[in-house]
């Protein structure tokens, strides 16, 4: 079995974040051992409209703000996403953040 690329690895992890939940760069990074490369999942997200399955709008920075919401085809695209799943953006801020967080770490 062939060993999967830095962002085969990333799109794994995001197409286990449950609906209406989200997750960091970070703690992605985090969980594949490469804790400092948040921005590079973040490039990953960015690309990952070509592969299917891959909820690339649950992804958003450690703040929970819908930093890549400029990524999506639409403007408020990324927002209206999540908003179809229950969660509650105002400002591009999630609210409930810690609420609603998915850490790989923990959950897998």
């Amino acid at each position: 079995m062939e060993e999967l690329n830095f962002f085969d690895r990333v799109y794994e992890v995001a197409s286990l974040i449950p609906y209406g939940r989200v997750t960091s760069y970070g703690a992605i990074a985090k969980y594949l051992g490469a804790a400092r490369s948040a921005r590079m999942v973040g490039y990953a997200m960015n690309g990952s409209g070509l592969k299917e399955n891959v909820p690339a709008h649950r992804v958003v920075n450690r703040k929970g703000v819908l930093t890549g919401k400029h990524h999506f085809q639409g403007t408020n695209l990324m927002q209206q996403l999540l908003e179809s799943e229950g969660v509650i953006v105002i400002d591009n801020q999630i609210q409930e953040f810690e609420k609603i967080f998915w850490d790989p770490a923990i959950e897998l």
